[in-house]
């Protein structure tokens, strides 16, 4: 018998949420059922996969307040909960836009004149998707949709940190019987993610390098296909040419946004010596204009810090880095307020690549700002990471950005932005070094990551091949 796990509200640090993990037989039953009923789903036909898809967001849109509630209560923060949902139900819109094209079996004449080919792609069965807590609705469907469009069934297990907004999606999901039968959710911890990965025919996983690291021996153990996306740290480099107004406002929302809880956070900031004093001055004055989503939820742009042993991280970064010199200019410090853990934007410079702060992820509202003397020594210090997953790069011309740009190891560099890969979505891209693995979630390549390829060739003659044996 599992145990309920309790969940922490994060404006009110109360437990006042629960969830209870199925056991792991019953997780085992739920997934036969899925890859059960994947047939159907599969036979059916894109056309009508397509409509029982729209079908879902209608009644996701019919039931869209409760559904800001369950995320409100989730994360703690309202603006970007209501981003979170518009960007979910577009992303429906936009994979039912893209699938007919990008799943359409093609047929083509070979380098042999008398074979054809005709390429078709099968579903995998079962999806596993195993979703993190810093975005719950976006992150755990961004691989879901796709894979259901492809013609798979999925299982999603969301964080046990924020899971409260699960409840709406089922109650729409119970209007559309053939999604119904092959989308559902397991809620619970590591255990059930772990069952989960054992019961699937492909994983996707955001979430941390060490749990990433976990996910990806169990898939290949059982040589099914894993894709993650892992943590980031990722640097933002100003050169001397950049326009500062602009460059200030672009990062400022890249690293506090959701309170920098973003693996697409800028977490390093590197600016050319001659423009360090004005740049950092400009990024503090914008940062005391941000204020505390407390005590309402619309009393400002910061809200609460999601997870408990978040603040705690963020906290240790904090004191780390003071205490090898840092300066602190505004915020540095997680506070409480009525039960919840909070944090200012926070600006600090006289950093170095010693301090966790420039080197760990931080997952939270804080912008270290480094000068760099050339620009060979900002690209240094911008590799100079385990992560990879993005970055950006600000400058006059976009060539002048794009020659940076080129040599930064990242999958996604916004040019005279910051973060853009968090609003679209259309950029196919690869997470490099430790920042995940596996073919890119986003762009068109994204759907085809769940679809094995199969290859009919198909002799069109009825004479002997020339490379067959003699009759004898």
């Amino acid at each position: 018998m599992t145990k309920p796990i309790e969940v922490r509200n994060p404006r009110t640090g109360e437990f006042d949420y629960i969830i209870l993990p199925p056991p792991p037989r019953l997780l085992v039953h739920k997934c036969n059922r899925a890859r059960r009923a994947q047939i159907h789903w599969k036979n059916i036909g894109l056309e009508a996969r397509i409509d029982a898809l729209q079908q879902w967001k209608q009644a996701i849109i019919y039931g869209r307040e409760q559904l800001t509630e369950a995320l409100v209560s989730d994360t703690g923060r309202l603006s970007t909960s209501v981003l979170e949902i518009d960007s979910f139900l577009s992303s429906i819109n936009r994979w039912c836009r893209l699938a007919p094209e990008l799943l359409q079996i093609s047929a083509k004449n070979t380098a042999i004149p008398f074979i054809t080919l005709q390429q078709a792609s099968v579903p995998y069965p079962l999806v596993g998707v195993i979703s993190p807590w810093n975005f719950p609705l976006l992150l755990s469907t961004i691989d879901t949709i796709p894979a259901l469009l492809a013609g798979c069934a999925v299982i999603v297990k969301p964080s046990e940190i924020a899971p409260r907004f699960v409840a709406p999606l089922i109650t729409a999901l119970n209007n559309v019987p053939d999604l119904r039968d092959v989308l559902s959710f397991a809620e619970g911890a590591g255990e059930t993610g772990a069952t989960l990965v054992e019961n699937v025919d492909l994983i996707c996983f955001t979430g941390s390098v060490a749990t990433g690291q976990k996910v990806a021996e169990a898939a290949a153990r059982r040589f099914i296909p894993a894709f993650l996306e892992l943590g980031g740290k990722d640097p933002a480099i100003v050169l001397e040419s950049a326009d500062l107004e602009l460059a200030t406002s672009a990062i400022l929302w890249g690293s506090v946004v959701n309170s920098g809880q973003s693996c697409l956070s800028i977490e390093r900031i590197y600016v050319a010596e001659s423009i360090f004093e004005e740049f950092y001055h400009q990024l503090v004055v914008k940062a005391h204009r941000l204020q505390l989503a407390h005590p309402r939820v619309d009393s400002g742009e910061i809200g609460p810090i999601i997870a408990e042993k978040q603040a705690a991280i963020i906290n240790d970064h904090l004191l780390d880095a003071v205490s090898k010199g840092a300066l602190i200019h505004c915020g540095g410090q997680v506070e409480e307020l009525g039960g919840g853990w909070w944090c200012r934007p926070t600006v600090i410079t006289q950093v170095n690549h010693s301090m966790k702060v420039m080197t760990e992820e931080t997952f939270g509202p804080i912008m270290p700002v480094m000068p760099f003397p050339t620009v060979e020594e900002a690209v240094y210090l911008a590799n100079d990471s385990i992560y990879g997953l993005s970055a950006a790069v600000f400058a006059e011309t976009e060539a002048e950005a794009l020659a940076v740009a080129d040599q930064i190891d990242a999958g996604a560099i916004s040019i005279n932005d910051a973060a853009l890969t968090a609003i679209m979505h259309e950029g196919e891209k690869n997470s490099f070094k430790f920042s995940g693995l596996g073919g890119s979630r986003m762009g068109p390549a994204s759907i085809k990551r769940f679809l094995r390829k199969k290859a009919f060739l198909i002799k069109t003659n009825s004479s002997n091949d020339p490379w067959w044996f003699n009759d004898q």
